[in-house]
């Protein structure tokens, strides 16, 4: 099928480090039904992301998508900043 192409996934989530040169590790959640006791549990993972700006600080709610692979932990790209951590 030629001239389709697939959408990047995109997540939302919380920084929670950005003490690296233009990278940021951001912790995103989800809920997910138990398969037995059909309690929604939350479940985290933390991913880097590459922030060429180093726009980013510690709280803010970020939105982030997929891209080629920058490093060989990092192939999430920073598409904004949603919200600014309060001081």
């Amino acid at each position: 099928m030629a001239g389709m192409e697939k959408k990047a996934r995109t997540m939302q989530g919380v920084v929670v480090s950005n003490g690296m040169d233009k990278s940021i590790v951001v912790l995103t959640d989800r809920y997910i039904k138990h398969p037995k006791y059909k309690k929604f549990v939350r479940k985290s993972t933390k991913v880097m992301a590459h922030d060429a700006d180093n726009a980013c600080g510690v709280g803010d709610r970020v939105t982030i998508s997929e891209c080629t692979p920058i490093s060989k932990r990092k192939s999430w790209s920073l598409v904004s900043v949603d919200e600014k951590a309060k001081l």
